[in-house]
C-alpha cells in the first residue's frame, strides 16, 4: 500500500529514504483515481526498495506548495533528496514502473 505523505512527515521521509516517489492527487480528480491502482501495485512491488506515497493536495497544502504542484495527478521522483523526474497527468503502469526503475 502506498504511504500517506503529509505536511508533517514529507521532509523526514525524503531525508530517510534514498528513493521516493510522491503521487500528488485529490479525491475529486478522475485521472488521479485512474492511476491509483498502478501506484498501489508499484508500492507493493517496490516495497523495501522505493518509498512510494500519495499526497492528498486538499489535506496537505504545505508540501503541495513546496513542490509547486499546479496540475494533478503529478508524480515526483526523488533520488538522494533531489528531484530527478516529474510526470504530470495519467500514465500506464508500465510507464510508471519504467520511471521508478530509472531511479535505481
Amino acid at each position: 500500500m502506498a504511504y500517506a505523505i503529509t505536511d508533517q512527515n514529507w521532509e523526514e521521509l525524503i531525508k530517510n529514504n534514498q528513493y521516493v516517489v510522491m503521487d500528488f492527487w485529490a479525491e475529486w480528480c478522475g485521472p488521479c483515481r485512474a492511476i491509483t491502482p498502478f501506484v498501489e501495485e508499484a508500492a507493493q512491488e517496490m516495497e523495501g526498495k522505493v518509498l512510494i506515497g500519495k499526497v492528498n493536495i486538499d489535506e496537505n497544502p504545505q508540501v503541495t506548495m513546496k513542490f509547486a504542484i499546479k496540475n494533478i495527478p503529478t508524480l515526483i521522483f526523488i533520488k538522494n533528496g533531489e528531484i530527478v523526474n516529474k510526470h504530470v497527468g495519467a500514465l500506464r503502469k508500465a510507464d510508471l514502473m519504467e520511471k521508478i526503475n530509472a531511479l535505481l
